[in-house]
């Protein structure tokens, strides 16, 4: 038929926006560790939100 296309409220929209924009501050005061341990970081941060990759 169709794709369903899930519901996201403005809140949790405006949720995402805002840790986008905190990581984005947090990486330009910290730079990003080497691509090997981001990509085991990347996998942790997905597990804790539940599959919601952040970055």
């Amino acid at each position: 038929m169709g794709e369903v296309i899930p519901f996201v409220s403005k809140a949790e929209r405006e949720r995402i926006r805002l840790i986008r924009e905190a990581r984005a501050m947090y990486d330009s005061v910290f730079p990003p560790a080497a691509p090997s341990e981001q990509n085991r970081n990347a996998s942790t941060i997905q597990v804790i939100n539940g599959g919601e990759l952040l970055s």
